[in-house]
């Protein structure tokens, strides 16, 4: 009964949020304090203990220091820079919209920055060179998504702080944030690839249909005006080059600790570097160079997202508590056939993150928990578990009720709305979840 109750609070907590348009974490809260202290029984004093300090420690730490580059205008300049190269070869745009806003999102401007940044640009491009905006939407999504996706971007490190407190190795962690990225990066490009060369074969048919090849030809061969962005201040260089030192300080112990696993020394400064701390430091050396202004740094702060984590952190929490995970856990590696269990929890995570705005945010913490016990029970490779339900519920992001698609929506112009959500929730979103489903089944058999 308490397991129901339970999994109905984590589903009103979604539903609440969306439909009041107010932060879901709040909302989860509340719930973790009603069933926790007056059901469960368990004292407010160690309900507070269960807010998840360590992940909100790691965000802010993180937030803090990259989003110097967002204040100084350095990533902004970069995607400018990149995109400009592209611009006598309009058809590779799309593409190039998608690796930019890769490496954007990697180097630490997060999913909703690149979102900003990249979408109404894609947009434009897009219908420009006559190739459905479809594209240019999935080119920004997928691709923010995929750089926050990198070890040490923002969705990286929340994963492997989500799988470590679960009892898995840091190694471990580490080679999961590595497969999420690798794996989520090739099905999105993949799919955008196959829809990129679906429209643009449909555009020139249409062009031939109406007589009109010689002008639809040029129109896409036309170069796209785009402005060269100004050259990098010191203070910009001066950015990106600390943003590659931290990059090569947090990857290298793990990648020396993989390769050398037995070597003591390695083993303890492996286990010593922690990205929260690191990010501090290299945000104090930031302020001493004077690279932003400080109160502008901390304004940029996801807040949002770190109260929406936070508090469906302490509602699984008490989930956890109550048995309720353990359960669901059971289910899934008892009365689902093996073979079957990665495509049950990427549909699992699909179906919940449609509604639920934020995989990290939501999803995640909600349902990472379940890892642990499933792959016990049926002895599969955690790694593959956490890849296929990560696959699911990233490949949702597109859906016209979530965040990203809702943003896309935004960036649409008004007249063309209806038809982008109707491609987004008839088009975008079953190619992206089918790709989720193929690439789990394949990712199966590999790791099998």
């Amino acid at each position: 009964m308490i397991s129901l109750i339970m999994g109905i609070a984590l589903v009103l907590s979604i539903v609440i949020g969306r439909k009041a348009k107010i932060n879901i974490g709040f909302v989860a809260i509340s719930f973790a304090y009603l069933i926790g202290c007056f059901i469960i029984k368990i004292q407010p004093k160690d309900l507070i203990l269960m807010w998840p300090i360590s992940i909100f420690f790691v965000i802010l730490a993180i937030s803090l220091f990259f989003n110097f580059a967002i204040v100084n205008g350095t990533l902004e300049k970069l995607a400018g820079n990149l995109l400009y190269h592209f611009r006598s070869a309009p058809l590779l745009l799309p593409v190039a919209i998608f690796f930019v806003s890769v490496l954007i999102a990697a180097l630490g401007a997060g999913y909703y920055t690149v979102m900003v940044i990249m979408a109404p640009l894609a947009l434009l491009i897009c219908k420009k060179i006559n190739i459905n905006p479809l594209v240019g939407a999935l080119c920004a999504e997928c691709g923010g998504q995929v750089g926050s996706n990198f070890m040490v971007g923002l969705n990286g490190v929340i994963y492997r702080n989500l799988i470590t407190s679960e009892g898995f190795s840091s190694n471990l962690a580490f080679v999961t944030s590595v497969s999420i990225f690798i794996i989520y990066m090739v099905m999105t490009f993949l799919v955008i690839v196959v829809l990129l060369r679906f429209y643009n074969r449909k555009s020139k048919q249409a062009a031939c249909a109406s007589c009109e090849i010689a002008c639809a030809s040029s129109e896409i061969q036309e170069p796209i005006d785009l402005q060269k962005s100004k050259p990098f201040d010191k203070n910009q260089k001066t950015n990106l080059i600390l943003i590659f030192i931290f990059m090569i300080v947090l990857l290298i112990s793990p990648i020396l600790h993989l390769i050398l696993p037995s070597s003591a020394s390695i083993t303890f400064i492996n286990s010593n570097v922690d990205v929260g701390f690191i990010a501090v430091i290299f945000t104090v050396v930031a302020l001493i160079l004077h690279l932003g202004d400080e109160k502008s740094v901390i304004a940029k702060v996801p807040w949002n997202t770190l109260l929406m984590i936070s508090g469906m952190g302490m509602l699984v929490a008490v989930a956890v508590h109550a048995g309720t995970v353990k359960l669901i856990s059971n289910w899934v590696g008892s009365s689902i056939p093996v073979i079957l269990v990665p495509i049950v929890l990427c549909l699992i995570a699909a179906v919940l993150n449609i509604f639920g705005g934020s995989f990290v945010g939501v999803v995640a913490p909600a349902l990472f928990p379940v890892i642990a016990t499933v792959s016990h029970v049926t002895g599969l490779n955690p790694i593959l578990l956490y890849t296929c339900m990560t696959l699911g519920g990233l490949s949702t992001g597109i859906s016209p009720f979530s965040a990203g698609g809702a943003m896309i929506l935004g960036f649409t112009p008004e007249k063309e709305r209806d038809s982008m959500f109707s491609k987004e929730l008839s088009v975008g979103l079953p190619i992206c979840i089918g790709a989720a489903v193929v690439t789990s089944l394949i990712y199966f058999a590999i790791m099998r």
